[in-house]
């Protein structure tokens, strides 16, 4: 796990030493353990840690290192190959190194280091591209063939790993974080009306090449982009894995929770592979109570485990029962953090500056504190659970979904029980709000949009200024439709590929990062998500509205019955409205700053009547909110341009 940056100023480029300092100063957090640059000019490559030199260059690595597998020196970056063809910057892990260099080895290929980064740079002498499809891991690194004059970038299956990327000059440069772009000369801080919009109508980032910076693009997640060091400016990203949605197991659920109790426990144990010792989140759920219970299991004792909570005595939030609960049967060193109101305000602006990017809500702070929890303690590596909700059926929405699939294929009788049932098991879902999640869902966009102004739910509400985003392109239009029979399963692809799980792995990688800490998610390789999509609907979600169901199964007798049993869903929940409410001087202030008048995006007069209408008690909170305070503080912070 580390920083990386670089640059391919195309033809005749030159470099400037005190750019590449400020690229690699800027992703210094990701890697305190070591540093190191390359600078390949006319076929020759010179390497170094010391002061970077000014001159001519074809391209420009830069790696901050956080040393997690072989701590020595021979796992050391920039890499280079044996025959000095290939140089390399990788960012991340591949847990099945071990096995792919018994592979290479039997190919007559030998080895240096003990290293995973070595192992994925012979690979890649082997393979060549084929090799991102034998990974089994999170990366996100740029490789560079002397030979070729190309340098490749490429991101893991899900993208676990981040890569932004700017044209720049007459190429290109890429960096592990957005703000170390943002120090170069002539990128715009202009934002991207399109991603604002999505934003602050919907809550969501992330998803596909773009970002809220309109100069600044990511490659998505499963993509490879290679560039000539000729014409780097033209190159463009290209998809090498997709998550399989054709294939069908016909198998019982009984025997789909063996096989994913299998896969689970297999991908647990890759992720355990460190030379520094290993830590885990825990909120008390199905997920991350698997994991600790998994990694006790396939260590046993000797493993010195500590895992990591926030918790809230907020009564309807609260889930320090359960967190309590699975500790203990895991036998777990416990760490817990409790952040109060005036702690979110005091740190906001920090934890802005960690996510470059606004973010859904308050919880992303209560994740910043566990992780700054971890850090405190000395753990360099965790495990949690991103991406089980998004394959497993975990959320709420999914359950309307699930209805969606059974109406659709004329299983009326099916979906009147199912109705019922999962409005009585799900806990917090009433039938009647469920029915109209359903109809809203199978309705023409015409319709549905009538239907949203009729409840409220414009989706080009007073506050946003419409003319404004009409005027720069944008179109109001929902993010999902759900027009396939199998509306679950295209519902958690999107969820996995466009909308909750890219943006998820954003804040699970800053706010990790922000304290050197790695952080594994070992539900997320392309085995597990693909034996999952293959299930029948029904093994995801019962008949009873149970989510998780082949899951549960999976991992009776390892989880403790009672957290099996489990049918809300809070998980990292904050009482925002109780927060903020707590800061309501400093929540108008912000609101009534020059910033907030100054944001086209936004009708301040409409802002201004809704926040006083909550104020006095007229109107409930609604999220919203949250997502104005962040946009304007994130507008201050990053000096962002509307015009």
């Amino acid at each position: 796990m580390c920083g990386i940056a670089g640059l391919a100023p195309g033809t005749g480029g030159r470099i400037d030493a005190g750019i590449m300092e400020r690229l690699s100063g800027c992703i210094a957090h990701r890697g305190p353990d070591d540093a190191g640059w390359l600078v390949s000019h006319e076929g020759h490559q010179t390497r170094g840690r010391g002061p970077m030199c000014s001159g001519g260059a074809d391209a420009v690595l830069l790696h901050r290192r956080l040393a997690i597998i072989d701590l020595t020196e021979a796992g050391w970056q920039p890499m280079l190959s044996a025959d000095g063809r290939y140089a390399i910057v990788f960012n991340g892990e591949i847990y099945n190194y071990r096995e792919l260099r018994d592979e290479l080895a039997a190919l007559g290929y030998t080895f240096h280091s003990q290293s995973d980064t070595e192992v994925l740079l012979v690979a890649w002498a082997a393979w060549g591209r084929a090799a991102l499809t034998r990974l089994t891991g999170m990366f996100a690194f740029a490789l560079l063939d002397q030979q070729q004059r190309t340098l490749v970038l490429a991101r893991d299956p899900f993208g676990i790993k981040p890569l932004y990327y700017t044209r720049w000059g007459g190429g290109l440069a890429f960096a592990s974080e957005i703000k170390a772009l943002l120090t170069l000369p002539g990128v715009s801080r202009r934002a991207q009306p399109e991603r604002l919009y999505q934003y602050l109508r919907f809550g969501v980032t992330d998803h596909g090449g773009g970002t809220l910076f309109a100069d600044i693009r990511q490659l998505p997640a499963a993509h490879l982009m290679e560039l000539s060091l000729d014409d780097p400016a033209a190159a463009h990203p290209a998809r090498y894995w997709y998550p399989a949605m054709d294939q069908r197991a016909d198998i019982s659920r009984r025997e789909a929770a063996t096989e994913l109790r299998n896969l689970f426990l297999e991908s647990v144990r890759l992720h355990l592979r460190s030379d520094v010792p290993v830590g885990a989140a825990l909120s008390g759920g199905i997920d991350s109570s698997s994991i600790v219970m998994a990694m006790r299991h396939l260590e046993g004792q000797a493993l010195d485990l500590h895992a990591f909570s926030y918790i809230t005595h907020h009564p309807r939030l609260r889930e320090e029962h359960w967190i309590d609960l699975a500790g203990a049967a895991a036998g777990a060193t416990m760490h817990k953090v409790c952040p109060t109101p005036e702690e979110l305000r005091d740190d906001l602006d920090t934890l802005i500056a960690i996510q470059d990017e606004p973010f859904a809500s308050t919880s992303i702070y209560a994740q910043y504190r566990m992780f700054r929890l971890a850090g405190e303690a000395g753990i360099k590596v965790m495990l949690d659970g991103q991406g089980a909700d998004e394959m497993l059926a975990g959320y709420r929405v999914y359950l309307s979904a699930r209805l969606t699939s059974l109406v659709r294929r004329g299983q009326w009788a099916a979906a009147a029980r199912f109705a019922v049932k999962a409005a009585r098991n799900a806990g917090d879902v009433r039938l009647p709000r469920l029915l109209l999640e359903t109809a809203g869902g199978m309705l023409p966009p015409g319709l549905q949009a009538m239907v949203r102004r009729a409840a409220g739910y414009d989706l080009m509400p007073d506050w946003l200024n419409g003319s404004w985003f009409t005027a720069h392109g944008v179109e109001s239009r929902t993010l999902r439709a759900r027009t396939s029979r199998d509306a679950l399963k295209v519902e958690l692809e999107q969820a996995l590929v466009d909308t909750s799980l890219p943006q998820l792995l954003r804040y699970e990688d800053r706010n990790s990062m922000a304290f050197s800490i790695e952080s594994r998610v070992p539900f997320l390789t392309p085995r597990l998500v693909d034996f999952v999509f293959s299930l029948p609907e029904d093994h995801l979600i019962a008949g009873d509205g149970t989510s998780k169901a082949v899951f549960r199964l999976a991992m009776h007798g390892l989880v403790p019955d009672a957290i099996l049993r489990r049918r809300d869903k809070i998980g990292f929940a904050t009482p925002e409205q109780e927060w903020l409410d707590a800061l309501r001087p400093w929540v108008s202030a912000v609101l009534h700053s020059e910033a907030a008048r100054t944001i086209p995006a936004l009708r301040y007069p409409a802002l201004e009547a809704e926040w006083q209408a909550v104020a006095t008690g007229r109107t409930p909170w609604n999220s919203r909110f949250w997502r104005w305070l962040n946009v304007i503080r994130w507008t201050e912070r990053f000096d962002v341009a509307y015009g």
